[in-house]
């Protein structure tokens, strides 16, 4: 693996995601663009309108 931290001033995750599966734990550590001007309610917008524009539909397996 990379090492980032290096270049990047040390700073708390802006959301932190566990998931257990059997005896393994993932910790996953998100870190948002902090001098952005869309929200993620935008960004999840322009995704909506490209799949409409497509005109597909895509099935999603759970």
């Amino acid at each position: 693996m990379t090492d980032t931290k290096k270049n990047r001033p040390a700073r708390r995750p802006d959301c932190v995601t566990e998931v257990r599966r059997g005896n393994t734990v993932l910790v996953v550590s998100g870190y948002f663009k902090q001098d952005t001007t869309a929200t993620a309610a935008d960004k999840m917008m322009k995704v909506l309108e490209a799949e409409s524009a497509a005109g597909g539909t895509v099935a999603h397996a759970m």
